[in-house]
């Protein structure tokens, strides 16, 4: 995928997918009161909150990041779509990563993630009380996981 701009409408097939599945699974919108899918496309790439999202891929990658998502694990969006998601947590946390996506597979969603992460330049920072949610199609299939935060702190 393209760098999200107004050029792609801030990719907002993608982004539809990733809204659509929070409100089937979570019964709540990710940002209110937006009636445009290209507005709320915009504004969930500006947001001052984190969210990203992969692929299903057997190792897999990640496909979408927002600004703040960009900035917090300092990694271009060029460098962001070609990481194995499981890179974001340091080898000593992919455990428990794996363990807390196979909840995630089974249940559709989870609503109280607490991890360690680790940016392209080894600053580790602690989220807590993210979002983790299976992205579905418009066919009802399963195309990736997306995850939500608005707490962290750098360690």
């Amino acid at each position: 995928m393209d760098f999200p701009s107004e050029k792609n409408n801030f990719l907002v097939e993608h982004v539809l997918d990733i809204r659509n599945s929070y409100r089937q699974l979570l019964l709540k919108e990710l940002i209110p009161d937006i009636q445009s899918d290209e507005e709320f496309a915009r504004q969930l790439f500006y947001a001052p909150f984190a969210l990203v999202s992969h692929d299903t891929a057997s190792d897999p990658v990640f496909n979408y990041a927002n600004l703040k998502a960009l900035e917090l694990f300092e990694l271009s969006w060029e460098d962001f779509t070609c990481l194995p998601s499981r890179l974001s947590a340091e080898s000593v946390n992919q455990a428990e990563r794996e363990r807390l996506l196979a909840e995630v597979t089974e249940k559709g969603y989870i609503d109280h993630y607490e991890g360690v992460r680790i940016s392209s330049t080894g600053k580790r920072f602690l989220i807590k009380n993210a979002v983790v949610w299976n992205l579905i199609d418009k066919n009802q299939g399963i195309k990736g996981q997306a995850a939500w935060f608005d707490q962290w702190a750098f360690l």
